[in-house]
């Protein structure tokens, strides 16, 4: 099928999806307000088969070291589907399937299934990462780009979360190890939430949007003028190293996230 833009609609709620550009959200629109930083690199994109930055490109697997392509030196980052064109399974007015076949540099074969269904108040997002014949360790998350401003101007948006902990940064930007009390921003961190992440954006006056998942890691990202990201991940940056999830052909690793809004 095309991987031409699809898009969603329930009442005033618009969602535009971009196949062919690494299977991102390209916008999403409230009443023709957009909540997405807008441009190709940008809108919200899948991060599989791993999420943030891998330790120098590397990780162990079955005993082997695979080498991932340095995109962001010296790691790699966000994983191999974000430039890639996804297929388009199906769709309908509120719901779209998209599918991605993992392929070189990614060096176990499998399939990535996305997605995407539009309610009035509600955007839910899930993936599944299946292998085909050889396990591997993998990761699902999205990396959304919420703009800090809406049109038509008003306040900078709000963030209000309560992590248990957040995981402590290293000089290369990579946890390390240690999990240490939630500091002030501005945040380029992983944040740990044991009872599902539950993270509440609030444009004042103007909107609320909630970002859950029954994930227990976020990375808040809000060093740019332009946007903040609220990344629900099923691991912490480097996780392909330190917690790894096991796909199998048996059972493929699978995960979802909600974001709810309202006027305010």
């Amino acid at each position: 099928m095309s991987s031409e833009e699809i898009t969603l609609t329930a009442a005033d709620a618009e969602a535009v999806l971009a196949p062919g550009d690494g299977g991102r959200v390209a916008s999403l629109r409230i009443g023709g307000i957009e909540l997405l930083r807008q441009g190709e690199r940008f809108g919200c994109f899948p991060m599989v088969p791993w999420c943030g930055r891998i330790r120098d490109g590397r990780f162990l697997s079955g005993g082997a070291v695979q080498q991932m392509p340095i995109d962001a030196p010296p790691h790699a980052i966000h994983g191999t589907t974000r430039d890639g064109a996804w297929r388009v399974a199906s769709h309908t007015d509120t719901e779209a399937v998209l599918t991605y076949d993992l392929v070189d540099p990614w060096p176990y074969p499998g399939r990535v299934t996305q997605v995407a269904t539009l309610t009035p108040d509600a955007l839910t997002l899930t993936m599944s990462v299946e292998a085909y014949d050889s396990s591997f360790p993998a990761q699902i998350g999205w990396h959304p780009w919420f703009n800090r401003t809406l049109e038509g101007g008003g306040e900078d948006v709000r963030l209000d979360f309560s992590p248990a902990w957040q995981e402590e940064r290293g000089a290369d930007h990579l946890p390390t190890g240690n999990r240490v009390d939630p500091k002030p921003g501005p945040w380029d961190d992983c944040f740990g939430m044991p009872d599902g992440v539950d993270v509440t954006l609030t444009w004042p006056g103007r909107l609320e949007l909630k970002v859950a998942s029954r994930e227990e890691w976020v990375v808040v990202y809000d060093e740019q003028a332009e946007a903040v990201c609220v990344e629900p991940q099923t691991g912490p940056p480097n996780g392909l190293n330190t917690h790894p999830r096991l796909v199998t052909p048996i059972e493929p690793l699978e995960a979802a996230t909600t974001w709810t809004w309202r006027r305010l």
